[in-house]
């Protein structure tokens, strides 16, 4: 329900930020920090957010693409993206001490195609090319999967009568847009396996259905603390303006742009899952000095956790 405002406020999503993925990633670097000190290679970006890297990297963290770069012997961290069987075959021939910190629900992905490969099925993937989950995905079959971006690409694909087809998606896509998807795939191909339960992740749908919350409440416009690297926090821009308001991706108040919020009385905030509670804290409080009061949209309490890899424990 559109509430009447006189004042300008600014309405605070809540999920936001952070999931339990992202936290495990952080706090697998901060541990080997404490346990081992610098330098610390990781490879790929921990998350995808330019804040988090760059504080990291500041502490003697080195990202690096390729394990070429990582010194034989020395400690590597995989990122919360996953990766490529090859990659970990590189890195146990390199005698590299990998700690994993994937997020389970990624890997939750990689192990249903793993499971559908090996049982003959052709997969389809609904993702976005070049995504560093999505490298790692389609690296458990790359003779096997055929990687979608849109319903267009549905109707393009052109599997011989009788394939055993089963499909997954990259966990950090619009639910909406995804829903299309698997319905054109649905429609094509009847017998498609499906997941048993969505492969997008809870806290990107927990942080979709937070921003239609502040949409319903009438804001007319999104500020969306997050990196452009970020598939989810691109997503949650998608979500606004696909209801008909405009958003703004924003990695720190530096970014906001004042003269386009000057008209707007009910301005929304949220931050993808990569990105810091004190990003909208500050982006909040610089609001609040030009005149926006705060208030959080609740739309549930998260809850989720997941332990650090069993080689960190103790």
């Amino acid at each position: 329900m559109v509430q009447e405002h006189t004042e300008k406020q600014l309405l605070i999503a809540r999920p936001r930020g952070f999931c339990a993925g992202v936290d495990r990633a952080i706090a697998v670097v901060n541990v080997l920090l404490e346990k081992h000190g610098a330098p610390l290679y990781v490879r790929r970006e921990i998350v995808h957010n330019r804040a988090v890297v760059e504080d990291f990297r500041a502490r003697g963290v080195i990202f690096v693409e390729e394990l070429d770069e990582v010194p034989d012997n020395e400690v590597v961290v995989f990122s919360a993206h996953g990766v490529s069987p090859a990659v970990r075959e590189d890195a146990r021939r390199r005698g590299l001490k990998v700690i994993d910190a994937t997020c389970p629900l990624v890997t939750k992905v990689h192990q249903e195609i793993v499971q559908h490969a090996r049982a003959g099925y052709r997969l389809v993937l609904i993702g976005h090319a070049g995504h560093d989950e999505v490298l790692g995905t389609m690296g458990e079959a790359p003779d096997r999967i055929t990687l979608v971006t849109s319903v267009e690409d549905v109707a393009a694909l052109d599997f011989p009568p009788d394939t055993p087809l089963a499909y997954a998606t990259q966990t950090t896509l619009s639910v909406d847009e995804t829903q299309d998807i698997v319905a054109a795939l649905k429609k094509r191909f009847p017998r498609m396996l499906e997941p048993r339960r969505s492969d997008i992740c809870y806290a990107t749908q927990n942080r979709q259905d937070a921003v239609k919350a502040l949409v319903n409440e009438g804001i007319g416009h999104l500020l969306v603390v997050g990196s452009r690297t970020s598939s989810n926090s691109r997503r949650l821009c998608e979500v606004a303006e696909n209801l008909g308001v405009g958003a703004s991706l924003i990695d720190s108040r530096e970014d906001i742009d004042f003269e386009r919020l000057a008209a707007i009385r009910l301005v929304g905030l949220t931050a993808g899952a990569s990105a810091p509670e004190h990003l909208v804290q500050d982006v909040a409080a610089c609001l609040g000095e030009r005149g926006w009061s705060a208030r959080e949209i609740i739309t549930l309490d998260e809850d989720v956790n997941f332990s650090l890899p069993s080689e960190l424990v103790g």
